[in-house]
Parts: C-alpha cells; sequence; structure tokens
C-alpha cells in the first residue's frame, strides 16, 4: 500500500505504508527467539505485554507453535509451558482458542515444510487441553468449522483418538516432549498440593514461603493461590491458616499482585461447580475475598468487578440456599437411592416454582458421574413426573440445561451426547411426549449448541430398536440393563432355592453390581417365598441385610412394590394378603423396615 502526501507546496511524494499486523509478527518472532534461547517466562509475557497490540495476540500463538513445531522436543515443550503461564493473564482464553484456530487452518501450508506437522500439532492441542487453556469442547466445536478433506481435520481426529482417549492420557501428553529431565505443569500442581498440605499441618508460614520460592515458577504462582483457596474450602480449620500465608507472600512480594488477582479470578470462574462438592464454597469465597481486599493482599478493584455487591437481593438468596441444599439432597439420593425420602425432601422445602433448577443440578451432578448415578437420575425423573414435577416442569429444566450446555462441555467432555441421552431416554420412559422435544427446541436462542443436541435425541428415538437400546444406554460394558438385571435376579433366586447356597446367592447380588435395584431382589424374593410355599427365602435376606449388601430402604421399597401390588398378586397367590401381613411382622421384628412403614 502507499501514502501519498505534500511534503512541498507542489512536489508529490510517495511513502511506504507499514502494515501493523506484520509489524507485529516480526516482533513476535523476536520475542519468541529470545525465549527459546533463555527460557526465561517473564521476560517473554512482559516484553509481549509491552508490544501492546492484543487484538493480535491469536497470531503470537500461532507463531509461537510454527516456530517450536520446527525445532527440538525442549522447544515444543517451551511453548506449551509459556501458554499456560500466559494464559488469562496476558492472552484471553479466547484469543488461545482462535490462535489454535489459525493453527489448524494453515496445517496444510505447514506440513509442506514439517512433515510430522499434524502428529505434532495433535499433540500441542491435546497439551493444551490437559493444561486446562482449551476446553475439550474445543475439539467437536472445531471439528465444523475446519474442512474435512484438510489436514487441520486430521489433527483434531489425532488429537482426540490418540492423545486425548489414550489410558492415562494426561500423564503421556504432559511428558510427551520434556521426559524426567524438565519439570512439567502437572508435576507442580503436585508439589504445590503437598506443600499446602504440609504447610497445613505444621502451620510453619516461613517453611512453605521458601518452598514456594524453591519451586521457582513465579509466573505459575497463581495455580497456588488457587489450590489454597480450595483448600481452605474443603477444610474450613485450615482457612485462618491459609489467609495467614497469602497475606504473607504477598507482603514479602513472592506472590505478585497480577498472580494474585489470577489465583482468585480463577478459582471465581470454577465456583459454581466447586459448589457441586463444597455446598458451601460460595459463601466461603466471599467470606476471604473480603478478607483479602480489606488486608490489602488482594487489590480492591477485584471484588468491585467480580459480581458480588454483598447484599443479594432476598430472591437471590433464597435460589442461593435452594441450590445448595438441594446438591445435598442429590448426594443423599445417590448414596441411598432413597426416592421416596428425596420426594420428601423437595416437599419440605416447599418451592415448586424451582423444580427446572432442580432436574438441571440433578442431570449435571449425574453426568460428572459414572453410569449407575446417570441411570439412578433417569429413574427419579420417571418418579417425581409421577408424583410431583409437571411436563412444564421438566421441559423447562431442559431448557435450562440447553442453554447452558456449552458452560458444562468445559468439564464434561461428553456433554452434549450425554444430554441427548437424557433427553431421548425421557422420551422413551414417558416422562416426555416426542413434541416436547420441538417445544424445547423452539425455546432455545439461535445458534445455540443445544440445538444440535436435540435434533440428536430426536434421531436417537427414531432409531432402530430405540426403546431398548435406550434402556440401556447407560449400561455401558459393566452394568447390566434393567431387564437384564431382572433376569439375572430370577435366576440366581431359583438356583439358590434349588441349592441353597446363602453364600454365592449373596455373591451373586453383589456382582450385579446395581445396589440401587436391590428392591427388585426382595420383591421376587417374597412373591417366590409365596408361590413355593416356602420361607428359605427368608434367610437370604437376612444374610443379605446382616452383610449391609441390602439397606432398610432398598427393604423398605422392596416390600412397598408388594404392597401396592396386592390386589393382582392375590389373583394367582389366593392367600398372598395373609402371607403378606406374616412377612412384614417378621422384617419389623428382625429391623429390616423403616419406622414409619
Amino acid at each position: 500500500d502507499a501514502l501519498l502526501f505534500y511534503q512541498e507546496p507542489y512536489k508529490l511524494v510517495e511513502a511506504t505504508l507499514s502494515d501493523p499486523l506484520d509489524d507485529y509478527k516480526k516482533a513476535v518472532a523476536s520475542i519468541v527467539e529470545e525465549y527459546f534461547s533463555t527460557g526465561d517466562v517473564e521476560v517473554a509475557a512482559s516484553d509481549l505485554r509491552e508490544l501492546g497490540a492484543s487484538q493480535y495476540h491469536p497470531y503470537f500463538i500461532k507463531r509461537l507453535i510454527s516456530m517450536a513445531m520446527d525445532r527440538h522436543d525442549k522447544e515444543k515443550e517451551m511453548a506449551s509451558v509459556l501458554l499456560s503461564s500466559l494464559y488469562a493473564d496476558v492472552i484471553t482464553p479466547a484469543q488461545i482458542r482462535d490462535g489454535f484456530v489459525i493453527l489448524l487452518e494453515s496445517t496444510d501450508d505447514l506440513a509442506v515444510d514439517i512433515l510430522d506437522a499434524v502428529d505434532v500439532l495433535a499433540l500441542f492441542v491435546a497439551r493444551a487441553v490437559v493444561d486446562e487453556i482449551l476446553p475439550p469442547a474445543f475439539l467437536p466445536r472445531a471439528k465444523k468449522t475446519i474442512p474435512e478433506a484438510s489436514k487441520g481435520f486430521q489433527v483434531l481426529l489425532t488429537a482426540e483418538k490418540s492423545y486425548l482417549s489414550a489410558p492415562h492420557h494426561a500423564e503421556l501428553v504432559e511428558r510427551r516432549w520434556g521426559g524426567s529431565t524438565r519439570t512439567t505443569v502437572e508435576e507442580v500442581k503436585k508439589k504445590i498440593a503437598n506443600l499446602l498440605r504440609e504447610y497445613v499441618e505444621s502451620g510453619y508460614a516461613v517453611e512453605a514461603c521458601r518452598s514456594i520460592r524453591e519451586l521457582g515458577v513465579t509466573f505459575f504462582h497463581h495455580e497456588v493461590v488457587k489450590r489454597a483457596l480450595v483448600l481452605a474450602m474443603e477444610m474450613q480449620t485450615a482457612e485462618p491458616l491459609i489467609s495467614k500465608l497469602l497475606k504473607e507472600a504477598s507482603e514479602e512480594g513472592l506472590i505478585s499482585p497480577s498472580q494474585m488477582t489470577k489465583g482468585f479470578a480463577r478459582l471465581a470462574e470454577s465456583l459454581d461447580d466447586l459448589a457441586l462438592d463444597i455446598p458451601s464454597a460460595k459463601p466461603l469465597f466471599h467470606s476471604i475475598l473480603s478478607k483479602a481486599t480489606s488486608e490489602g493482599w488482594l487489590d480492591a478493584s477485584f471484588s468491585n468487578t467480580s459480581g458480588e455487591d454483598g447484599q443479594p437481593r432476598a430472591e437471590d438468596a433464597k435460589l442461593k440456599r435452594y441450590k445448595e441444599e438441594v446438591v445435598t439432597v442429590i448426594h443423599e439420593y445417590f448414596n441411598s437411592d432413597d426416592i421416596p425420602e428425596l420426594i420428601r425432601s423437595l416437599v419440605d422445602l416447599g418451592l415448586p416454582e424451582y423444580n427446572p433448577i432442580f432436574l438441571k443440578r440433578l442431570i449435571t451432578l449425574a453426568m460428572d458421574r459414572k453410569n449407575r448415578e446417570k441411570e439412578m437420575a433417569s429413574v427419579l425423573l420417571s418418579a417425581l413426573h409421577i408424583e410431583i414435577f409437571s411436563t412444564e416442569d421438566i421441559v423447562d429444566g431442559f431448557v435450562m440445561l440447553l442453554e447452558s450446555a456449552e458452560d458444562t462441555a468445559l468439564d464434561i467432555l461428553d456433554a452434549s451426547n450425554e444430554l441427548a441421552l437424557f433427553l431421548a431416554r425421557a422420551v422413551i420412559d414417558d416422562v416426555l411426549a416426542p413434541l416436547n422435544l420441538e417445544e424445547i427446541g423452539g425455546q432455545l436462542p439461535p445458534n445455540c449448541s443445544g440445538t444440535e443436541t436435540v435434533k440428536m435425541a430426536r434421531s436417537l428415538i427414531t432409531a432402530r430398536h430405540a426403546g431398548e437400546r435406550l434402556l440401556r444406554c447407560w449400561g455401558g460394558g459393566t452394568g447390566w440393563a434393567v431387564e437384564d438385571a431382572k433376569d439375572k435376579i430370577m435366576k440366581l433366586l431359583e438356583e439358590y432355592e434349588s441349592s441353597g447356597g446363602v453364600g454365592e446367592a449373596c455373591q451373586c447380588i453383589r456382582d450385579l453390581g446395581m445396589p440401587f435395584f436391590n428392591h427388585e431382589v426382595v420383591k421376587k424374593a417374597l412373591i417366590m417365598a409365596m408361590e413355593k410355599k416356602n420361607d428359605k427365602m427368608l434367610d437370604l435376606l437376612q444374610e443379605c441385610f446382616n452383610e449391609g449388601l441390602i439397606t432398610i430402604n432398598q427393604m423398605t421399597k422392596g416390600f412397598t412394590r408388594i404392597k401396592e401390588g396386592l390386589d393382582d398378586l392375590a389373583l394367582d397367590i389366593p392367600n398372598a394378603e395373609e402371607k403378606y401381613a406374616f412377612y412384614v411382622e417378621y422384617a419389623q421384628k428382625k429391623g429390616w423396615l423403616q419406622a414409619s412403614f
């Protein structure tokens, strides 16, 4: 480009106009070269900050990684470490994502000079996910924008299948370039966790500060702050010690103001998830935040931008309390599998207007657990729909889930697929009608990723054998689908009835791996006892109770189910009511049943 300007009244002179992006690229190439020579993260961060032009930072990521790709493992490891240290402090998460997209779009060009470009770049992507600077959801989203025929698409497939799906993938990816000669980010995290635990046990702040200094990772001190805050929430008795340590580290200049702020900011971003495991996480965080700003070891501007005015409205406080209480209720349900107790707890809370929020919390918690809890969540939805939830509550809850699907996907790798399964399973269980899926899709905002999830659910319920498959969707390779479990329970009871091996029958029940379904064992055992006119089954139930294999909740649930079906049973077993009354009296004497039964 050329710029024309007057130097003399009548004489035109041509001058070249420099491109600011070209100038930026030249400057960052120099910064990267110097960093590869010195290994000084802080100088690189400072130089990049002073360079300004932050709108071009995605190109810094492209230049850093493309230069490292053509060098040794040492430089590749250094590039990953630098990205981790710049994340959220100098370069925003969005810029990191944009930088990797630019790299993926350039893979075909990079492969001309770097033969193994696809594999190396795939490893950089995987490493960024492991180091938590790219969300796992980056891969499926990027696949939608990168052409399938390109090498960039191959990079995404390789990162997903070769690196991020392997057993112990985090450790393998962390050590791929470092071996045993360099301290990896994961090792630093372990050292930080250990020194904080030792400090809480000993209370020696001077020793802890020395250990932090010896780590030699000043650019990573935000991790010390974040982990210290989490520890203070997990062990509330340790909070005064943690506050003392962070205050001293700040006053000594050991942890810089920017690293302190970054640590608090990172924790603030994950507070909602932390509150799932530590219900009081938010009030504890704001209590520490208030102390930190008042004592001067955290910049006061942080609390002004953290969205907490210290005086929440009454409605907000009520909702906050509700969220905290239902997390506890859901955790208890996952432990006890006691649906009647959970329903009682919800009724006692007396806030039916928040039913959609309960559904959102239930499924979010289940998604981060094993198939057992996912199955329990689906079973619970059926019960809630029969007992206290309207179809509108269920629809609104799923809309809320899908609207926040992108946030959920940051922590749960397969969030979109799992949400689709929950939706489809709800249709198969008659909790939702197929038309409700249209209703849910229509309520989502434009360009919401949840729309794809609804489409996926629709295709799941129209597939061949959809009902059978979806009833087994949480079975996986190790769990039994409900129908399989029923068959196995009948077989083990028949074998016990003929052979009488109590120990073997108990082991078979244990091997089912479905403690939340043991009420079916109780029900089937009692029916068999009525039919065979043989009370031998009571011995088995007694042994199961003694071993803690069948809980009081499951026993009570099994007896309740018999009671509900007594009229039908009496058609085949004339003295069913009489036998049932005898079994109830026996069970109460033995302490099998809840006092309220």
